[in-house]
């Protein structure tokens, strides 16, 4: 967490290259086992202190990294899978065309360090629009009859910073000019299933024009919002974060159900009533048709569903 807000700087892929440092601990501490007097206990310590400190704080170039990655990428290049990836600085679009047997569509995002924003249709089955500043994108696509998959992944980045401010200090916190970003635009037609596995990053979707089976987010420190629409027979929200803020907006008329696990996070569920099995429902989600439900874990969040 302090890494991702820029307070301190480790790199735990030291300890990939470093661990010999272990041995060297574990020997001094064999050779005065048997010795109690405190200069020996001091020197222990400070040996112990000081490997760790080179580990965890050591910065030692490219040999931090956990797979370092040597080799640049043309914005052009692309595999005979329709894979296609970008260079560091720079943009891109990428772009499935939509098949009128795509029935249903998964889309799976991986990788932190970006702006996620999603809200407008497209006649392609997939387009995106992408700015790279550090690390680069990559985007497969594959389909088995009526189900396509696609995958759109960033990699080589793990640096962002957040700007939570609102009304006269939006615009002041983070420089959106240098920072990544991905816009995406999905076709109405198929039903959707969404999954974002993501570090630190910003993901605002507005899904409420599209029919969605389940949607799937994952992350560490994140700003996630969501905006649903009408669910299908079942749609299904699930929402797995560490230290994040969440935000689901769901239509006032839909039957909607929250489960919660939370740990010390915050939580806020207007319009929804609390059950006794501990589930919160809007009214009227039993006898319901079409049903939303939303299941959250997390650890120290803060998480709203609201009604609009």
């Amino acid at each position: 967490m302090l890494h991702n807000y820029d307070v301190i700087h480790f790199h735990l892929g030291n300890l990939f290259h470093l661990w010999p440092i272990f041995f060297v601990v574990a020997g001094i501490n064999l050779m005065f086992a048997n010795n109690r007097s405190g200069w020996a206990t001091a020197l222990k310590l400070a040996v112990i202190f000081i490997a760790f400190g080179v580990i965890i704080f050591g910065d030692f170039g490219r040999r931090s990294e956990l797979f370092p990655t040597y080799s640049w990428y043309d914005d052009d290049d692309s595999s005979d899978h329709g894979k296609s990836v970008t260079k560091v600085e720079g943009s891109s679009e990428f772009n499935t065309p939509y098949e009128g047997n795509a029935k249903v569509a998964t889309l799976n995002i991986n990788g932190g360090g970006t702006v996620y924003r999603l809200s407008d249709t497209t006649d392609q089955l997939f387009y995106a629009s992408t700015k790279e500043f550090r690390g680069r994108y990559e985007f497969s696509h594959s389909n088995t009859d009526s189900l396509y998959t696609l995958n759109f992944n960033m990699h080589g980045n793990r640096n962002f910073k957040f700007d939570f401010n609102d009304g006269d200090d939006k615009g002041k916190g983070k420089d959106s000019s240098h920072t990544n970003s991905a816009t995406f635009k999905l076709n109405p037609n198929p039903e959707w299933n969404i999954n974002v596995k993501t570090g630190a990053t910003e993901l605002d979707f507005d899904l409420s024009k599209f029919k969605v089976r389940s949607v799937k987010l994952a992350g560490g420190a994140a700003e996630f919002k969501l905006k649903m629409g009408q669910p299908l027979e079942t749609t299904n929200i699930k929402i797995e974060t560490g230290m994040s803020d969440v935000t689901v907006n769901v239509p006032q008329t839909a039957a909607c159900q929250i489960k919660s696990s939370t740990g010390l996070s915050s939580t806020s569920f207007d319009g929804f009533d609390k059950m006794s099995d501990g589930t919160y429902e809007t009214p009227g989600f039993s006898s319901a048709k079409n049903k939303m439900f939303i299941k959250i874990n997390g650890g120290m969040a803060d998480f709203k569903v609201k009604r609009y």
